[in-house]
């Protein structure tokens, strides 16, 4: 893997770098993201501390969502006993062990109130006693020729590693003329009825502009959501940051003819006039359609971005064309700052709308194996593994356990996969939970491995609700469901690939769909040269 280029240092402040407190990792946001990786490195014995502005863990919970109803799942109720699987469906819950500290404990709601993850947090961190600084405000970071420099209010630190963990900094505010006279959602408000008799131009067509017109469906004289694309609907994308299902009243209503209404349009300009808005609109999907719409008030709805103020211009990093996000590499390290990682919320690029890197059930998972890598790199120690022999039977029995058993292969499916490393002598190396991104770059010079992950059907089906399917094993590559796909690479170039049926139930142990097929296949794979 290219490592980052290291870019510009500078030691304008030797006397702050001669009396700066040293560590090697620093975390700067105590977010979800922050302890979750707090934790894991207190447990492998790291010098790690945890920089926090606020007074308290999770500052973003409390204050959003903004009608404090979480989207994140929360079943408590499952056919499992065994805590690895029952994760699978607890997308709240930080990884521990023992596990005896789980979301549930808070809520039982299926979707539970932001107000529970707060409490949730603040626990979490008081219960591992994890070393993080409140009222800690991080200013500036600095890069040095070995590490940084973290000027805080009131002291600098010094590091080998930052990781910058703080979550969503600034609202996206998009580039339309007039656009300072839309309210922002993190400023409009709640109250439903100071929209009563309105009518309401909310701007994006995510779940907070769903939220948000959910809230006011019932009081709001006319409610359009407006943006260039159409919407997302989860159910179609199988991404949990898309339109949920529940949200489905306000699509009700768009078809039930209520004048509320779902726009794929340009605002062009937004213009006060008098006690109400003309909004200037041109249609995406109409030849070149142009209206101009007035309305009482105008919503932004439209996201968050990372605020990159912190960053000195030593170790600016390099955004993804939205601007939105840092680019990082498979190890989710900044791609052009040596040293400076992301964690949580920000580091969702490199699956961006696709696996769940963007939230707590699918980042807790991120940052354990980023821990291995930090530790690896930092530490000297080696990345963990097992082994298994290379052999069609035990290969078989090793890949059904994981994909029937692993939550973080379930929830970061398309992402995070399992590795299988044959070496000329000897048995298979077995490394689980990467990046499918680092095992390609990591191995691309061995002739002959494998991943084992799991994938949805991505085919372009008329109706998610009516999918015709073939229940052969023949067939199995047309699965739309979820289900386990093995792939052996020479190097980074891909040589086959095994698609197993899928099954209602994630339960493939079946002799003949699932464990037959895959025991033939690496029976030839395995002792086949190329």
């Amino acid at each position: 893997m290219t490592a980052p280029t290291p870019g510009p240092t500078r030691h304008d402040d030797t006397t702050a770098d001669q009396h700066a407190e040293n560590h090697r990792y620093v975390i700067i946001g105590a977010g979800p993201a922050g302890l979750q990786l707090s934790y894991y490195l207190q447990q492998a014995g790291c010098d790690y501390v945890t920089l926090e502005r606020a007074p308290e863990p999770a500052a973003f919970f409390r204050r959003f969502p903004r009608h404090r109803r979480l989207i994140s799942l929360n079943k408590v109720h499952t056919t499992s006993t065994d805590p690895e699987i029952r994760l699978r469906w607890d997308w709240n819950s930080l990884l521990h062990e023992p596990a005896d500290l789980p979301f549930g404990k808070y809520s039982t709601e299926y979707f539970p109130h932001a107000d529970d993850m707060v409490r949730y947090l603040t626990d979490f961190q008081h219960y591992h006693q994890l070393a993080v600084r409140f009222d800690t405000t991080v200013e500036r970071i600095e890069r040095l020729d070995d590490g940084f420099l973290i000027h805080t209010t009131d002291r600098t630190l010094r590091c080998r590693c930052v990781i910058v963990a703080t979550g969503w900094g600034r609202p996206n505010i998009p580039d339309i003329a007039g656009i300072e006279h839309a309210t922002g959602y993190e400023d409009m408000h709640t109250d439903p009825a100071a929209y009563a008799g309105q009518r309401v131009l909310i701007l994006g067509k995510g779940n907070s502009a769903f939220e948000t017109a959910a809230a006011i469906l019932g009081h709001a004289a006319m409610v359009h959501l407006a943006s260039p694309r159409p919407l997302r609907l989860a159910w179609n994308t199988k991404h949990p940051g898309d339109v949920r299902g529940h949200h489905g009243a306000v699509l009700d209503s768009y078809q039930f003819k209520t004048l509320h209404s779902v726009l794929d349009c340009v605002v062009d300009e937004i213009r006060p006039v008098d006690n109400r808005y003309q909004v200037h609109l041109t249609y995406t999907h109409a030849d070149g359609e142009t209206a101009v719409m007035e309305y009482e008030s105008v919503l932004r709805c439209t996201g968050f971005a990372m605020d990159t103020t912190l960053f000195d211009p030593t170790c600016r990093p390099d955004m993804v064309p939205s601007g939105r996000l840092p680019a990082t590499s498979g190890d989710w390290q900044s791609t052009n700052v040596d040293g400076l990682y992301f964690a949580g919320t920000l580091a969702q690029d490199r699956d961006f709308k696709r696996a769940s890197s963007a939230f707590i059930d699918g980042f807790r998972y991120n940052l354990r194996t980023l821990t291995a890598l930090l530790r690896e790199r930092y530490e000297g120690t080696p990345l963990p593994h097992g082994h298994v022999n290379r052999d069609a039977d035990d290969a078989t029995t090793l890949v059904l356990d994981r994909v029937n058993w692993s939550s973080a292969l379930w929830t970061q499916f398309e992402f995070l996969c399992d590795a299988l490393v044959v070496d000329p002598d000897g048995p298979l190396r077995h490394y689980t939970d990467l990046p499918e991104d680092h095992v390609r770059a990591r191995f691309r010079n061995h002739p002959h491995y494998y991943t084992v992950s799991l994938r949805w059907g991505r085919d372009d089906y008329g109706d998610v609700f009516a999918i015709h399917r073939h229940p052969q094993p023949d067939r199995a590559a047309e699965s739309a469901f979820i289900h386990p796909v093995i792939r052996r690479y020479h190097g980074d170039t891909l040589v086959d690939e095994l698609h197993l049926l899928e099954d209602l139930l994630a339960e493939w142990r079946r002799p003949d769909r699932h464990v037959a097929p895959l025991r033939a296949w690496f029976a030839r794979e395995l002792h086949r040269e190329r």
